[in-house]
């Protein structure tokens, strides 16, 4: 059985994609591709910054993985001038931990905490006065005689990342001045990303085959790259390392990967509900006991593409495929309504 980190159209970081995502990543706003109103309230944001000669304030951004919150945080930087340090909320597991990386800032730095929801309280507690006062606490011994020493730090900006803006305290949601929420991206804009990284690859790549690679890659910037990198080493072991429509094609059959970017577990997870509870309603528990997956993985991974495309519904009894599923699966629609 897959786990969702190894399935090829993924949105989760898997190895390998960190240094593909490296070599492909813009340096700029101008080069980065999609988020059109993002960019341009970050360019009004960093110019008013920049003439001010402070930093812009923290920075939460938000959104389905893959979406490219890691890059435009590095593009910030970028365009800033600013040193960024990155860390995420499962490494920083003590208070210890974020203050020995608060006090190594300097003034204009950028830190990038990603997977910020999952920060424990304890470390919380402590960024609250760092973002607000730029002032560290400490506390000094323990019982009646500890006291509270508290250390100025010098200007900075945190940018913080989370898949789950929902899981975020309000507290700690209240101290970012800015928050955006990176969207899917447009089928042109993900052809313009693949025409990109294809350059920089040094591929030779048809209009046709482009297109085909961008309706596969479920309009995330992180699949398409990898479905890229994917095509591209078929055709220098099958054909000339030119990407065809031809080799395209004959590379995402050998995937498994259909022409909206499904795989096996996307269509497992239909059929399952289709042929052995008769289309559902389902509920979540049962239907991942059926098909072997983890709930959270059915909800938060496979289901919200699902969903996206009109091939499955949610209902206060569980979850329906839609007639735009069987149809999609090639199967007979059900003949008789169902109540929800």
């Amino acid at each position: 059985m897959n786990t969702k980190a190894d399935r090829l159209i993924s949105p989760i970081e898997r190895q390998g994609d960190e240094a593909l995502d490296l070599s492909l990543r813009p340096k700029t706003l101008k080069e980065y591709i999609g988020q059109e109103k993002i960019k341009q309230n970050l360019e009004i944001t960093i110019a008013a910054a920049k003439k001010r000669g402070e930093p812009i304030e923290h920075v939460l951004l938000y959104g389905a993985p893959g979406l490219g919150k890691t890059t435009l945080a590095h593009v910030i930087a970028n365009e800033i001038g600013a040193n960024i340090r990155v860390t995420s909320g499962p490494a920083i597991e003590k208070s210890g931990d974020l203050a020995a990386i608060l006090t190594n800032l300097e003034a204009g730095d950028i830190l990038f905490i990603d997977e910020i929801h999952r920060l424990n309280k304890t470390v919380e507690e402590i960024l609250y006065p760092a973002m607000e006062d730029y002032a560290l606490d400490i506390i000094m011994g323990k019982g009646p005689s500890a006291r509270t020493l508290r250390l100025d730090l010098p200007k900075f900006t945190i940018i913080g990342a989370t898949t789950l803006a929902s899981l975020l305290s309000a507290p700690l949601r209240d101290r970012f001045g800015i928050t955006h929420h990176l969207n899917f991206y447009e089928a042109g804009d993900i052809e313009k990303i693949i025409k990109r990284s294809a350059g920089i690859l040094g591929v030779e790549m048809t209009a046709e085959a482009q297109q085909e690679i961008a309706a596969r890659s479920r309009r995330t910037p992180r699949i398409a790259n990898r479905l890229l990198k994917r095509v591209r080493d078929y055709c220098e072991v099958k054909g000339d390392g030119n990407i065809s429509l031809k080799d395209s094609l004959d590379a995402f059959k050998m995937l498994e990967v259909d022409e909206l970017g499904l795989d096996l577990v996307d269509r497992r997870i239909l059929e399952t509900i289709i042929h052995k509870f008769k289309g559902g309603p389902v509920g979540l528990n049962t239907l991942a006991a059926a098909t072997g997956e983890e709930m959270d993985t059915i909800e938060n991974i496979y289901e919200p593409y699902l969903m996206q495309l009109g091939f499955l519904d949610r209902s206060p009894r569980g979850r329906i495929a839609t007639p735009l599923g069987y149809q999609h699966l090639g199967l007979p629609e059900p003949g008789t309504s169902r109540l929800i």
